[in-house]
């Protein structure tokens, strides 16, 4: 029986019912814990051995990794309805007068769904890859080259008029080595595609992506740096087996920092501020001049702070996207550049001055955020020195209706983001509302 989309969402939801975090999780189920990060996420897909094991672990029968507890056709049409988004005009409160007269098509509808959300996410995949794989771009630029080459042969040879026999040879030889290089190169292609989904599954693509997985596989916590930085020492143990060197400098450097903004507001602090605050959370501003601390430093505190369900995204002064760490139904760029409307960019260029938008994302299953973003200056040499900026953007999600006004449109990144009348559109989408 083929795996449900949400299969790495139902797997996420028990695994943290049960209190588990995904380190202990993924050594009890014999695979890696980056590998069980994108399973989770819906980014890989999942064996059925793999699912076995999973389901060994948490106790639970496979079908309800699967298809869901108690999942009926009902749910998952009122699932299609809401991924379509609320313009759709579909009239809920006759879901069951539909699915009992019309079962056939209902299934239908729900196997369309399913297969439109299978799409999207493999089309963001390979956006990513191509755009970022060097291996894939150079096989791409190989097969487009031999594909040129064969297309100029044959055009000679289906010139009209006599061709010398012995021109003609070598041109026929030319287009037999053309072909057979670009079969070759075909062949290699796909088996390379075809073998990231096995061998390579649980493979990082870079450094980043790397330690942000050791992250998310702790629940973007680390309460070893609760007691004053007593638990550094089993922290550096475990950055020890994280595979690059550059993996291993971004954690070691994200420690340090960690360490002191936790030194400077402790977690009996932030938890008191936040029970004081309610959803919305305290006011970064306020802490960070109470605590002593750079805003940033205050956001990244509260993004990580264990049930919170806060985005954080920051960036350096080109824009380039140095830490992602997602907010529920906020899907952030894996490689690439992002989405030009966030508030991180405009305060880039309006540092030390908040920056608060209510965003939607576009598309469909639209979900409603409240962002808020800063940038920090620091001079470390001195006035006479170079200006480096730091901004980071916090994202809470918002239930219902996003309040003050209309919600700002945003989206991933341009390539894939369904919205045809942005502004702010730098290229094509590969992706639209159709898809």
């Amino acid at each position: 029986m083929p795996l449900s989309a949400l299969t790495g969402t139902r797997l996420r939801e028990r695994r943290l019912a049960l209190g588990l975090r995904q380190g202990v999780v993924a050594e009890a189920a014999g695979v890696s814990a980056s590998y069980l990060n994108l399973i989770e996420h819906n980014r890989r897909r999942v064996t059925e051995e793999v699912l076995a094991a999973l389901a060994g672990v948490l106790g639970v029968p496979v079908e309800v990794l699967r298809e869901g507890e108690g999942s009926t056709l009902l749910e998952d049409l009122r699932l299609a309805a809401a991924a379509a988004g609320e313009g759709t005009g579909a009239e809920l409160d006759r879901i069951e007068e539909f699915a009992g007269r019309f079962p056939g098509w209902a299934g239908t509808l729900v196997a369309l769904e399913r297969r439109v959300a299978g799409l999207e996410r493999a089309v963001e995949a390979l956006n990513d890859r191509m755009t970022h794989d060097p291996h894939l771009s150079a096989s791409l630029h190989e097969m487009l080259s031999a594909v040129s080459s064969v297309r100029s042969t044959a055009e000679i040879l289906a010139e009209p008029g006599e061709i010398d026999p012995d021109w003609q040879g070598r041109f026929l030889r030319n287009l037999f080595s053309d072909s057979e290089r670009l079969a070759a190169v075909s062949e290699a292609l796909v088996a390379y595609l075809d073998g990231s989904e096995q061998a390579g599954v649980q493979g990082i693509a870079s450094p980043q992506e790397e330690f942000e997985g050791w992250l998310a596989a702790r629940d973007w916590h680390l309460p070893e740096l609760e007691d004053g930085g007593a638990g550094l020492a089993a922290l550096s143990g475990e950055i020890g087996g994280l595979v690059s060197g550059a993996a291993r400098q971004l954690a070691r450097d994200w420690l340090r920092r960690a360490a002191e903004e936790a030194a400077r507001l402790p977690m009996a602090v932030l938890e008191a501020e936040m029970a004081a605050a309610g959803p919305a959370g305290p006011d970064p501003l306020r802490l960070a001049r109470a605590r002593g601390l750079p805003v940033t430093g205050v956001m990244r505190r509260l993004a990580l702070l264990p049930g919170a369900g806060f985005g954080l995204v920051i960036c350096d002064a080109s824009g380039t996207l140095v830490f992602r760490k997602p907010a529920e139904g906020f899907a952030l760029p894996r490689f690439g550049a992002a989405c030009p409307l966030w508030p991180l960019f405009a305060a880039l260029g309006r540092p030390m001055s908040p920056v608060a938008a209510d965003l939607a994302t576009a598309g469909r299953g639209a979900r409603r955020f409240a962002a808020l973003a800063w940038c920090d200056l620091q001079h470390p040499g001195g006035l006479a020195g170079v200006e480096l900026r730091e901004a980071a953007m916090l994202i809470r999600p918002v239930a219902g209706a996003a309040t003050g006004g209309e919600a700002l449109q945003v989206g991933t990144s341009c390539r894939i983001c369904p919205r045809r009348d942005c502004p702010a559109r730098r290229e094509p989408a590969i992706m639209g509302e159709a898809v």
